[in-house]
């Protein structure tokens, strides 16, 4: 088992993987910017290091800075959490050449799997279910981009190969502005993320968002955990999730499974990873692929009872996986609602501070946060402060499971979008089950 483990992030995700280092007896290292001292995980810490200023780029982005902590207290692995680093193939590829172990795939699965491109044509040699679309990046011969687009069938959509988080894509619906938003899109992809390439794929109208949890050994052994159903989204962000996903065909979720399983093992994955899909008049259409423990992963450990922070600090031991699929059962429903520091009207973060936190209990209550009374948020980062999870034997009872436990949170001194959340457990709609992607916009408004 590893000795020492860093953990590279901040906020809720820290104070998660600490918990977990120490079930397993492993000492824990957190990193921490100068504004986030006092943050929870790093007041329970073994040590505790300061790696810069408060912007991300002079702290959590600043490889060297974390390379040079994990030196400086001895550590034998770093955790990257979600966001920050935890995608990037050069910082992983940094961390296993300086002699540590980087909790996550190898660099090489991270930069396949992170250009959409490259990712596509992976799953599609996998057989995983893919959208209809360009097969590659989209070629510089306008008559040919036409003409692709044309086969796939009006409307596509445009997106950025090294895209994420909403960014670098746009919906085309006639051939008369194909090659303009070809060109936008190349454009704002160079900008946001210093790749131009752009690729299309059918766009479908009206998708519900689901997706596949894995874990891998890259022994050859790999195992899924089910899935999740993420489709409360505002501009492509994810509000609330469920697992399992509810309403799926049966036989088309099946094979779905097993393709996910069997592209884990082709390529050679380790670690606990997320198949993202667009679900439609019963098919899975893969999207891309996370290379980390995702925000959600606590649904999929409610109703599967693995804990998955553990297995990926298992398997980054060299432990082969303990849990064989037979070994996986489900067992009830869980609904998570994220609690973001925001205006409820303007959606604007709401920097602050806590004046007093109270969270909410009971049988099939989990809150996983970072919060407590007298704590301050900063504007410097993500608005994301606590999770709200609740978990029963059926989703119409978790569903208000979770609208009583709402109603206990208690969050004075800033404002949050807890109503936003209240209102979604309760909407009718939702409730009946297999809403869009689009449906939470349309909701307000958007």
């Amino acid at each position: 088992m590893l000795d020492k483990v860093l953990i590279a992030n901040r906020g809720e995700i820290a104070l998660r993987i600490l918990r977990a280092c120490k079930e397993l007896g492993i000492k824990t290292v957190a990193v921490h910017s100068k504004i986030d001292r006092d943050l929870l995980h790093v007041r329970l810490a073994d040590e505790s290091i300061c790696i810069g200023p408060n912007p991300s780029k002079d702290s959590y982005l600043n490889i060297p800075a974390l390379i040079s902590a994990a030196e400086l207290t001895d550590t034998s692995a770093i955790h990257p959490g979600y966001g920050f680093l935890a995608e990037n193939a050069d910082f992983a590829e940094q961390v296993e050449r300086s002699g540590f172990t980087f909790i996550g795939p190898k660099a090489e699965t991270i930069r396949l799997m992170g250009d959409k491109v490259s990712a596509i044509k992976a799953m599609r040699e996998a057989n995983v279910p893919t959208v209809p679309g360009s097969n590659g990046p989209v070629p510089s011969d306008p008559e040919e981009c036409m003409r692709i687009a044309r086969d796939i069938g009006y409307p596509v959509i445009v997106k950025a190969a090294a895209g994420g988080g909403g960014r670098g894509m746009r919906v085309v619906h006639n051939e008369g502005s194909l090659l303009k938003s070809i060109s936008v899109t190349q454009s704002e992809a160079g900008s946001y993320f210093g790749d131009s390439t752009v690729y299309m794929e059918k766009f479908l109208t009206n998708p519900r968002h689901v997706e596949v949890q894995v874990l891998a050994d890259g022994q050859g052994n790999a195992i899924h955990l089910y899935d999740r159903d993420c489709s409360l989204q505002r501009r492509h962000q994810k509000v609330l999730e469920e697992a399992p996903a509810p309403q799926l065909d049966p036989d088309s979720r099946a094979q779905c499974l097993q393709a996910c399983v069997d592209a884990c093992i082709k390529i050679g994955y380790r670690g606990a990873g997320t198949f993202e899909f667009l679900y439609e008049d019963g098919r899975f259409y893969f999207i891309e692929m996370n290379t980390r423990v995702q925000v959600e992963h606590p649904v999929t450990e409610m109703v599967t009872g693995i804990d998955i922070v553990k297995e990926q600090l298992r398997i980054a031991s060299g432990l082969p996986l303990s849990i064989k699929q037979e070994d996986v059962k489900l067992k009830g429903h869980a609904v998570e609602a994220r609690i973001n520091a925001e205006d409820p009207k303007t959606f604007m973060p709401s920097p602050g501070k806590v004046n007093y936190f109270h969270a909410p209990g009971g049988m099939g209550v989990r809150v996983d946060s970072h919060l407590y009374s007298g704590y301050s948020v900063p504007p410097t980062y993500d608005s994301m402060i606590a999770k709200v999870i609740c978990f029963a034997d059926t989703r119409e009872g978790a569903l208000k499971r979770l609208e009583v436990a709402l109603d206990e949170t208690f969050i004075d001194g800033i404002k949050t979008n807890i109503d936003l959340q209240k209102d979604l457990v309760t909407d009718t709609n939702f409730i009946a089950g297999g809403v869009n992607i689009h449906y939470l916009e349309k909701k307000l408004g958007l």
